[in-house]
C-alpha cells in the first residue's frame, strides 16, 4: 500500500523519527515492552492494523510491563494536573457531587491495598455513577480475574488513544 492511501495521521506517525514514534507511544500506553513492540512493526497500512497490532501487544504483557502500564494512569476522579488525555478521559467524574468523589477516593483506595495497582476501566463516555459500580463489583475478584479484567481495559484505551494519535491533525 502507498502512502497516498494510508490515512494521513497513521502516515505522519508511520514517517516519525524512532524517538518521537516512541514517546508518541509512551503517550498513549506507559509500557515499554508494548511501546517498543508497535514500533518494530512499523508502517502499518491501516489503521486497523495499527489497533490490532496494539491487541496482541497487549495480550503479550508480562506482569512487570502490566504493572508499568497501569502506573501510568492516574486513580479515577484524579486526573493528573495539566494532561488533557486524563481530563478528557476521566470528564464523567469532573461533575460528579462531592460525596460521590469522596466515594471513589475510598473505592480507589480499597482497590488499591487489595490488588497492590490502581483501578483500572476505561473511564471514557462512562459516569461517575457507572465507574463507582464497577470498582464496587471487581473489588470482589480473584486477582487472577481481575488481572485480565485489566488487561482488556488497557487494551479498550490504547485503541481510543492510539485512534487519537492517528487521526489527529497535523
Amino acid at each position: 500500500m502507498t502512502s497516498t492511501s494510508t490515512p494521513p495521521g497513521l502516515a505522519r506517525f508511520n514517517d516519525l523519527e524512532e524517538p518521537a514514534a516512541l514517546t508518541a507511544l509512551h503517550e498513549a500506553c506507559a509500557s515499554t515492552a508494548w511501546a517498543r513492540r508497535l514500533l518494530a512493526a512499523r508502517p502499518y497500512a491501516t489503521p486497523e492494523a495499527l489497533y490490532s497490532a496494539s491487541d496482541a501487544a497487549t495480550a503479550e504483557l508480562g506482569e512487570a510491563d502490566l504493572a508499568e502500564a497501569m502506573a501510568g494512569h492516574p486513580p479515577i476522579g484524579r486526573p493528573r494536573p495539566g494532561d488533557p488525555t486524563s481530563a478528557r478521559e476521566q470528564s464523567g467524574m469532573a461533575g460528579a457531587a462531592d460525596g460521590l468523589k469522596a466515594e471513589m477516593l475510598e473505592l480507589n483506595l480499597a482497590y488499591q491495598e487489595r490488588f497492590g495497582h490502581v483501578f483500572l476501566i476505561c473511564a471514557t463516555g462512562r459516569t461517575g455513577e457507572e465507574m463507582r459500580d464497577a470498582v464496587k463489583e471487581r473489588i470482589g475478584n480473584p486477582p487472577e480475574r481481575e488481572r485480565e479484567i485489566v488487561r482488556t481495559e488497557l487494551g479498550k484505551i490504547n485503541r481510543i488513544r492510539l485512534a487519537r494519535l492517528v487521526e489527529e491533525d497535523a
